[in-house]
């Protein structure tokens, strides 16, 4: 009688946007190639946008990884479009959206996987509220801009559920993890921060409501490399909302 074969891996694409992230970009694509997770294969999807401070010779050092997909944008055109550029490379049953920084701890991939690999959800956010803490952003060296973004984000929190129905305590969270088959017949159009608003928005609207699952998170501050603008972006937010709110899908 012969043995019985082992079931094929059940494949996870991670989608990894990449710009002017030098300081942090190999320590990032290391651990995320070295990162393993039993019954699941990694396919990793690099889109990196035309940096100009050298990232993009760091990552061309991937390019021949058997597990690596490489993606290379002629500019920069914004996080959220490098995140779509990797979606139309996606094979995997599930798709996780992965920064090329080290704010995030890989180590929840496991966890945020569970529900999906159960069958139980089919969208799963990683809540960087863990411990209870209402501030997710402390930045030892800018405060007041820390603060500031922390108000914020319970403002545009209390806009979506209101307007979407739903009582979620971090929409926004880089941790969007969702089956692909989540995203068959949706076009999306956002290319910078406001595209996390329209995948919320449109996956919540096509009835998959997410479930939040605590994560570890240490901010980095406007100092140690980040991109999001406190003036431009939130009226691209605010835009987003009401568009993709009503927008037929």
């Amino acid at each position: 009688m012969s043995a019985t074969a082992p079931a094929p891996d059940r494949v996870l694409s991670v989608v990894v946007p990449i710009y002017n992230e030098r300081q942090t970009v190999k320590e990032a694509l290391d651990a995320i190639l070295a990162k393993s997770i039993p019954g699941w294969h990694l396919e990793i999807i690099m889109v990196e946008s035309n940096s100009t401070d050298g990232t993009r010779d760091i990552v061309r050092t991937f390019a021949s990884h058997p597990r690596v997909k490489l993606v290379l944008e002629d500019r920069a055109r914004g996080k959220g479009h490098a995140v779509r550029a990797g979606f139309t490379h996606a094979t995997g049953e599930v798709i996780l959206i992965q920064d090329a920084d080290l704010e995030y701890d890989l180590n929840d991939y496991d966890v945020l996987l569970e529900p999906i690999a159960a069958g139980r959800q089919t969208f799963v956010l990683g809540s960087r509220h863990s411990g209870g803490s209402w501030a997710i952003r402390k930045f030892s060296d800018q405060p007041l801009q820390a603060l500031i973004l922390n108000l914020a984000h319970w403002g545009f929190t209390l806009l979506i559920n209101v307007s979407l129905g739903v009582w979620l305590r971090d929409p926004f969270t880089m941790y969007k993890v969702f089956r692909r088959d989540c995203i068959k017949d949706l076009t999306f159009e956002c290319n910078r921060f406001d595209f996390d608003w329209e995948l919320l928005i449109k996956l919540i609207r096509k009835g998959h409501r997410p479930i939040e699952i605590p994560i570890s998170y240490e901010s980095r501050s406007f100092k140690q490399g980040k991109k999001i603008s406190m003036f431009r972006d939130p009226v691209t937010w605010i835009w987003a909302l009401v568009k993709f709110r009503f927008k037929r899908l």
